[in-house]
């Protein structure tokens, strides 16, 4: 199913290379995997971060169908060509092709209930087969394979139809996944017997796109869905040739022979039809199928040959390499081959010697996906940083969480701050770090001025500033509002130190400490607050269930084990047990609030040891538990590395393994929770290899449990970095000893430029663990 990679030429300092003799690297990957149990992945095809993401849609409305794909359905409704990797929002899908051989017409897709009801097809997956790069599935329906491919900016259709004089091609561009249009129209217009080209209005903007056909039309026309009824398809116009609306499509027909292939090329810009028309002639000037295909075959070859591990089970290879695929693919360019991008200003720009990145969902990826790009991707770490500086640039204020750069704060806390302080102090510094710096610090001190609205500054930050923390009775989810702000106010720190601003370093410091503000002793959590200054009353002295004050309401009562839903919830996708440890920049510091080590320890093995059973109203991505720990969700991902902090590293070697066996499998149902953009995956990339960044804005990394025989990082100027375990299997999971190029290595914790300057580190594994291993050098903390 798979061809042997080319060497890609982009310019690389770090190279990781996965060894398997009879295999190559994407024979290892299983675009399945996540595709059920609402790991929100799909199969289809896409190249690493790549504008189009051409995939099966099976339903669009609901959570469950974020990624239009659920493996446990049975009938497909068609092939879209933009999706996003494990979210959770319901976006997307937008463009869709599918073939038909139907001998009546139908417009509409039909339900998973009912699929004659329209155009949709059932499908078996023993006909259905998925590869980076690649799609393949048999509509029974109407006995035509559909194949796909793509490059960044297009995708490649063949569909191989029987003998028929009714073989049709549906182009639907009112498909979307969700329902976001927000009353605009979309439009399309047959140009010629060989070409459609139009608009889709999307949630996140327009989707322009260029369809071209391979076979000229015999029949064609357009239709408009909001028309349709039971009793009549008035809906449907031939031989029209443009169409404006909502739910607007077209249709070609020709007559086909036994396995006659008809091939679309589909090109789509987020700028311009002009824009989607030079990407199509740029990256597919031809017909050749298999032609791009192989292209995208060798791209990921030689992207997958970053990461090379020997050793561990088929099954640990099969995941990793899959991991590694996903978390390749998380980051999407959003610009034309010419460079051109809607910018979040509402105007057309220009990226000039970079790739433009549009979406970032940083509060999902910059605990683990950036961090990994650092050491496996560095051809692209500054140009997402680039990114960050033109829409700074653009729009006159520093985003959080966004995508197709559409500006709007979402999720909580201000996390492109720790993805840029990362990148700078890991050495990625080709861009303006002191307009960036004072975006960042602007953004921490003041609320913006028209005409950026208010809503874009920091949730809760007049009284982040006034009081120290963000009161709940004033500020949506507002423990992790205060913990978070800390937290990004400490990488706010980092980097004015290293840019010599003495006294801004001096009072982020001061408000990296702010955590302490809702620190409550008595229960040894993190409480909701007041503005008034007192905690919220537990449930036993609370006589209301839900307060309104003006437009905010929320829980009453503290309830540690609460996980609420919007807007009333305290803690973000999580409850107190799960947020007490979001203090990743101070572990030594929330030690030191729970009295000592021991009392630490303690409420940390209970966090692992109790019921996972939580009080209703129950949070929806609760998934993948280890008694309180949820695998499922970010804020938990970094807790299991917490005992090296405390002097007990044996607790995280087995805590890190048992996260890595328990909740990453094969198979569809593989992953405990969303994706979440290469999030989860890349916590498994780095586990896996034995290291994990505990707090992003910090060069170190903590020590973990290396699960292969060797993990090798070929690094620039011809050095290399390898990680290797002599008597490693899933029983020894304890580290009994470590050296670091030859010499004795007796701390829990090593730094990027250790990394760079190449060399091996390598650890003696057993079944029982070695308690004096680096439970005396502990990795660092703000606090000493």
């Amino acid at each position: 199913m798979f061809r042997t990679g080319l060497l890609s030429t982009l310019s690389l300092l770090f190279t990781v290379i996965t060894v398997n003799s009879q295999n190559r690297p994407i024979d290892n990957v299983d675009p399945f995997i996540g595709t059920d149990f609402f790991g929100h992945t799909y199969p289809g095809a896409a190249l690493p971060n790549a504008m189009v993401h051409l995939s099966p849609d099976i339903h669009t409305e609901g959570w469950t169908y974020c990624a239009g794909y659920v493996y446990s359905e049975s009938s497909i409704m068609g092939f879209s060509h933009t999706h996003w990797s494990g979210v959770g929002m319901v976006n997307g899908g937008e463009i869709l092709l599918m073939p038909t051989t139907h001998q009546k017409l139908q417009v509409v897709p039909g339900s998973l209930e009912n699929p004659d009801a329209g155009y949709r097809s059932r499908f078996s997956h023993s006909e259905e087969s998925a590869s980076p790069g690649y799609y393949s599935v048999m509509l029974k329906d109407y006995n035509v394979k559909a194949e796909l491919t793509s490059t960044e900016r297009a995708g490649f259709h063949r569909y191989t139809f029987p003998k028929s004089e009714t073989s049709r091609i549906i182009l639907d561009v009112g498909h979307q996944i969700g329902n976001m249009t927000q009353g605009e129209l979309s439009e399309l217009k047959i140009i010629d017997n060989h070409r459609i080209e139009g608009a889709k209005a999307a949630g996140l903007g327009k989707v322009y796109f260029v369809a071209e056909f391979s076979k000229p039309f015999l029949y064609y026309g357009t239709f408009d869905a909001s028309y349709k009824t039971p009793e009549s398809d008035g809906s449907i116009f031939p031989y029209k040739n443009a169409e404006v609306g909502d739910k607007i499509g077209a249709f070609v027909q020709y007559h086909t022979e036994e396995d006659e292939e008809v091939l679309v090329k589909v090109g789509i810009s987020y700028t311009s039809i002009e824009g989607a028309r030079k990407n199509l002639k740029a990256e597919i000037p031809h017909w050749n199928f298999d032609q791009t295909k192989e292209r995208a075959e060798n791209i990921w070859n030689s992207e997958l040959s970053k990461v090379t591990v020997k050793g561990g089970t088929e099954d640990q290879k099969q995941i990793f390499t899959t991991a590694l695929y996903r978390s390749l693919l998380a980051q999407y360019i959003s610009q034309d081959i010419d460079g051109s991008y809607f910018g979040s200003d509402g105007k057309v720009h220009k990226a000039d010697g970079f790739n433009f990145y549009g979406s970032f969902s940083c509060w999902d990826t910059y605990r683990t996906q950036h961090p990994l790009m650092t050491l496996i991707a560095p051809e692209h770490v500054n140009d997402y940083i680039k990114s960050i500086e033109e829409k700074v640039k653009n729009y006159g204020w520093l985003p959080a969480q966004h995508f197709l750069n559409v500006y709007g704060e979402s999720m909580v806390g201000d996390h492109l701050i720790p993805i840029i302080v990362d990148a700078y102090l890991k050495g990625y510094q080709d861009f303006d770090v002191e307009m960036l710096y004072k975006a960042m610090r602007k953004k921490a001190m003041e609320t913006p001025k028209s005409p950026i609205p208010r809503e874009a500054s920091r949730s809760g930050l007049e009284f982040y500033l006034d009081k120290g923390y963000a009161p709940i009775d004033k500020v949506t989810e507002a423990v992790p509002n205060t913990l978070e702000l800390a937290y990004d106010d400490w990488c706010i720190a980092q980097l004015a130190e290293e840019l010599g601003k003495e006294k801004d370093h001096e009072m982020f410091i001061e408000r990296a400490y702010n955590y302490k503000n809702v620190w409550d002793k008595k229960s040894q959590f993190m409480r909701p607050r007041k503005a008034d200054g007192s905690w919220l009353p537990s449930l036993e002295n609370s006589t209301q269930q839900i307060v309104t004050e003006g437009e905010h309401s929320y829980y009453q009562y503290f309830d540690p084990l609460l996980v609420g839903r919007r807007p009333n919830r305290h803690y973000t996708e999580s409850n107190a047990w799960q947020y007490v440890w979001s203090v990743q920049h101070d572990v030594q510091g929330l030690i030191h609030l729970f009295g000592s080590r021991e009392e630490f320890i303690g409420k940390l093995d209970t966090f692992f040891e109790m019921s996972p059973i939580i009080t209703p109203p129950k949070y929806v991505g609760v998934v993948g538990t280890i008694g309180q720990y949820v695998h499922g969700n970010q804020p938990s991902h970094h807790v299991t590395y917490l005992y090296n902090y405390a002097g007990q590293p044996w607790k995280t070697q087995q805590r890190a393994r048992q996260v890595m066996n328990e909740f990453y499998r094969i198979g569809p149902g593989g992953l405990s929770g969303n994706e979440d953009m290469g999030s989860l995956s890349s916590w498994y990339i780095l586990s896996a290899m034995g290291i994990y960044p505990m707090a992003p804005g910090s060069t170190v990394y903590t020590i973990g449990s290396p699960i292969f025989e060797e993990v090798q990082l070929n690094l620039a100027e011809g050095k290399s970095f390898s990680i290797k375990t002599k008597n490693n299997s899933k029983e020894n999971q304890y580290i009994q000893s470590a050296t670091l190029n030859g010499q004795s290595f007796n701390q829990t914790f090593i730094d990027h430029s250790q990394i760079l300057k190449g060399g091996t580190l390598e650890f003696t594994m057993g079944p029982k663990p070695n308690k004096a291993w680096g439970s005396k050098n502990i990795p660092p903390s703000m606090s000493k």
